[in-house]
């Protein structure tokens, strides 16, 4: 092993373990260490470029326009809606939902659909007596495994797709994946609506557990004028009268004020609405002036003021959020809203809200202005999976919702023929819903997720490290020298489990990445086929099951469905083990 190979091994293990224990968000590390291999001269500028400039990844920014113009008029959900229906078994919902579900992922970005739905499916069980946790869960795998029929499925596709087209070979057809995750898609749901629905839990929602426990931590406190501190600032306020409280709302007028910040005056007869330690709240009810209303009393219905709705967010991976409390990350002031309580784990976190510090999955229950769901959207910081009381979720125009699915649907046939590549079909399309006004260059814009753009194209620079400094072919050789003597079953087992488990430790974009030279390497060892070695680390890196973390659509609904993250290791280590068992034997009867 050359110093050069030593340096590189060591760098890539760094990386990985940041990324691992979330020190930063991942496209800053990954970035981080392309700009340390560049100055290293261990890639030149063009190799650091070259990801930003694939072709794979050029497609995926384009299905972020494209899906967002198929999401911003509601035909998903409307569909979901008949499907679902009124009389019906939780196992029989699953069977109508879960099928059509698997399929749209394999054409639509599944981040989205499993954000739309989310909401959807929590309420439709939860007006019925039935959890929502055995439905969610199965919502985003079904997502994950429907990704595996196309090649613009997942992202992962994509990526491994611009990688074979950079290194001179052949990219995936269109439906090249489609003979493993037909496969994948069909035992999935066997299992999912079988075994894995029984050992799925049936757990409260966080905002059931939330509304359960209010007594614990919510209370309103109304001032008079004989309280000391009128006419003073919050930060007054709550360093020497009423300490130890976050105060989520103040009710000037019977309204809520527009804005509450550190600075922001109390008045005589404002009603201040806060959440606290029953500690604390148990110091409040002696200071004069007040008159308090504990948890007993309040619901969180009541918190719900003309204008004012509560709202269901999770903490998104790329969130700046991450490992800042409410108090650093100034939530009131930059989002305009107050955070109710915090759930993590299945657990409201039982302590002052304001000095939390934030991690990926965490649940916020917000109350703010409708305005926020309509600001925050396409927010980078989290994802809204749950409005209580929702405006009109269906008030865009559906009948350009079905011209923009028809018009995917030509691209795709262009694709299918030979007569567009993929790029090519996804940029006349953008072109197209630009033009008709379907969607403006400003939705357009919000709707790419830029963090996951410099992620990948940051990941192609420390793959082309891994190649050319060797390490590559170092690794592979060992492979291959383990697994070789049992054959090249035990060659694609081996590699499809190297991906998988850093796609649930890491991310999937870097693990396909990280993976691909070494599956071609062991391909050219072998004296075989690159393609059944490449399509078996493609499936592995998008078959994340095991964790909440390993992938968007598992964090999304890991706080609705009011999941531990044991819940995820006991349902998805056997369908992660179904998924690797029928990709290696699928790949090897069809490519070896």
């Amino acid at each position: 092993m050359t110093l050069e190979m030593l340096f590189v091994l060591g760098m890539v293990v760094v990386m990985l373990t940041l990324l691992l224990f979330e020190v930063s968000r991942a496209d800053f590390v990954v970035f981080l260490f392309l700009v340390i291999f560049l100055m290293t001269n261990v890639i030149s500028t063009e190799d650091a470029l070259s990801g930003f400039s694939n072709e794979g990844l050029m497609t995926i920014l384009l299905l972020f326009v494209v899906a967002s113009a198929i999401e911003k008029h509601g035909i998903i959900e409307g569909v979901v809606y008949k499907l679902l229906g009124d009389k019906t078994t939780p196992r029989g919902a699953l069977l109508k939902l879960l099928p059509p579900v698997g399929v749209s992922s394999g054409f639509l970005n599944n981040t989205p659909i499993v954000l739309a739905l989310t909401p959807i499916v929590k309420d439709w069980a939860l007006k019925r007596g039935f959890s929502p946790s055995k439905f969610l869960i199965p919502l985003s795998y079904i997502t994950i495994i429907g990704g595996t029929l196309t090649l613009i499925g997942t992202s992962t596709n994509l990526i491994i797709h611009g990688l074979l087209i950079s290194s001179g070979k052949d990219g995936y057809s269109f439906f090249q994946l489609a003979p493993v995750g037909i496969v994948i898609l069909i035992f999935g749901l066997i299992y999912i609506v079988t075994v894995g629905y029984k050992l799925l839990p049936e757990h409260l929602t966080a905002t059931e557990k939330i509304q359960s426990e209010a007594k614990e931590f919510l209370a309103e406190a109304e001032i008079s004028e004989d309280f000391e501190y009128c006419n003073h600032s919050i930060i007054d306020v709550t360093k020497h009268a009423i300490k130890g409280i976050y105060i989520i709302e103040i009710i000037r007028d019977k309204r809520p004020l527009p804005e509450v910040n550190a600075h922001s005056y109390i008045q005589a007869g404002d009603r201040i609405i806060f959440s606290a330690t029953l500690d604390a709240i148990g110091d409040i009810k002696d200071v004069k002036g007040l008159k308090l209303r504990t948890g007993s009393e309040l619901t969180l219905e009541d918190l719900q003021t003309e204008g004012a709705v509560l709202i269901e967010a999770v903490v998104s991976h790329r969130s700046i959020l991450l490992n800042k409390t409410l108090k650093t990350s100034r939530f009131k002031t930059r989002y305009q809203a107050g955070v109710i309580a915090i759930h993590r784990n299945n657990k409201r976190i039982n302590s002052k809200v304001g000095d939390i510090v934030l991690k990926a999955g965490d649940t916020l229950l917000l109350l703010a202005d409708e305005s926020f769901l309509d600001v925050n959207k396409y927010s980078d910081d989290f994802y809204i999976v749950s409005n209580l009381t929702p405006p009109d979720k269906f008030m865009q125009n559906k009948r350009q919702g079905f011209g923009v699915l028809l018009l995917l649907g030509i691209m795709i046939g262009l694709v299918v023929a030979g007569i567009l590549s993929m790029l090519k079909a996804m940029l006349v399309m953008v072109v197209i819903l630009f033009v008709f006004k379907i969607i403006s260059p400003r939705d357009a814009m919000t709707s790419i997720q830029f963090d996951v753009i410099l992620l990948i194209g940051s990941a192609f620079g420390v793959g082309k490290a891994i190649t050319n400094s060797g390490l590559a072919t170092f690794v592979a050789e060992h492979i291959v020298m383990f697994a070789k003597p049992i054959g090249v079953l035990a060659l694609l087992a081996a590699l499809y489990l190297i991906t998988n488990i850093f796609t649930e430790l890491i991310t999937n974009s870097a693990a396909a990445v990280i993976m691909f030279p070494i599956a071609v390497e062991v391909a050219e060892m072998m004296n075989t086929h690159y393609l059944g070695f490449v399509i078996a680390i493609t499936i592995a890196a998008s078959s994340s099951f095991i964790t909440p973390i390993g992938y968007q659509t598992n964090l999304i609904v890991y706080g609705p469905g009011g999941y531990k993250f044991t819940d995820y290791i006991k349902v998805g280590v056997p369908l992660s083990i179904i998924t690797m068992i029928i990709t290696v034997t699928t790949v090897y009867l069809l490519w070896f």
